[in-house]
């Protein structure tokens, strides 16, 4: 597992539910039920207790519970054993453990070190 790129400074713990949307900076652990939207400039965690229908976009996204929605980082998204990522996934770099269940499509695109560190498409080679 990689290092997580910021400290934790949000908790979403096993016995919560919550709709809506998020965005955060830094690095926020989610462990309950969470519906909607997450925007986040930092670090996603979803724990193994965790239930979230979300689509969602962060610099970096580990995920050990169960995602439904679509996943986009800028850097890496690392799905571990027990994880169940059901739904589309894109990142520069993507970890899936073997025990992990992935039911979608990925798309891995390189970083653009000109254009902001945003993720872009990069042509396909004829």
């Amino acid at each position: 597992m990689k290092k997580i790129k910021d400290q934790i400074k949000g908790f979403l713990g096993a016995d919560t539910a919550f709709e809506g949307k998020l965005s955060f900076t830094g690095a926020v652990r989610i462990d309950g039920r969470f519906k909607g939207d997450i925007l986040a400039e930092g670090t996603l965690i979803v724990g193994e207790t965790a239930t979230v229908e979300a689509d969602i976009r962060a610099f970096q996204i580990i995920v050990n519970g169960e995602i439904r929605g679509n996943i986009v980082a800028e850097s890496v998204i690392e799905i571990h054993a027990p994880a169940k990522v059901f739904g589309n996934i894109n990142a520069p770099s993507i970890i899936i453990q073997q025990g992990a269940v992935f039911e979608g499509n990925c798309i891995m695109q390189k970083r653009c070190e000109g254009a902001n560190n945003k993720v872009v498409a990069l042509p396909k080679n004829s």
